[in-house]
């Protein structure tokens, strides 16, 4: 198996435990460029709030998306929407990625602004 399998076959045992709760989860992609952040619903059908680095309005805060500054300040973003949805606790999918780095950067920064998981 290569990387991209192991990662996958990490994120479809995360996302099966998350949908059997039924629960709201934070799901994170990251690229080598960019870092993307969704909130999507417990029935999985609708995305509540998304947030990336892709947005012109975070490209120019950051010069890079690819560093752990461009994914605090999308973890900001996504806890900023989501409390402004109406959600304030969540599931963290991090898509089978590793818990650190980006993805661990973006999490704190979420918690930090006030979404709880």
């Amino acid at each position: 198996m290569n990387k991209k399998q192991v990662r996958l076959r990490r994120a479809r045992k995360t996302r099966a435990k998350i949908a059997e709760l039924k629960a709201v989860r934070l799901s994170v992609f990251r690229s080598n460029s960019h870092i993307y952040a969704q909130v999507v619903s417990g029935c999985r059908s609708r995305v509540l709030a998304a947030a990336s680095t892709v947005e012109p309005d975070v490209r120019a805060q950051v010069s890079h998306g690819g560093n752990k500054a461009a994914a605090e300040l999308v973890g900001k973003l996504i806890a900023e929407r989501a409390k402004a949805a109406g959600v304030e606790t969540v599931s963290f999918d991090r898509s089978g990625f590793l818990y650190h780095g980006r993805v661990k950067a973006l999490a704190e920064a979420a918690r930090a602004g006030g979404l709880k998981f």
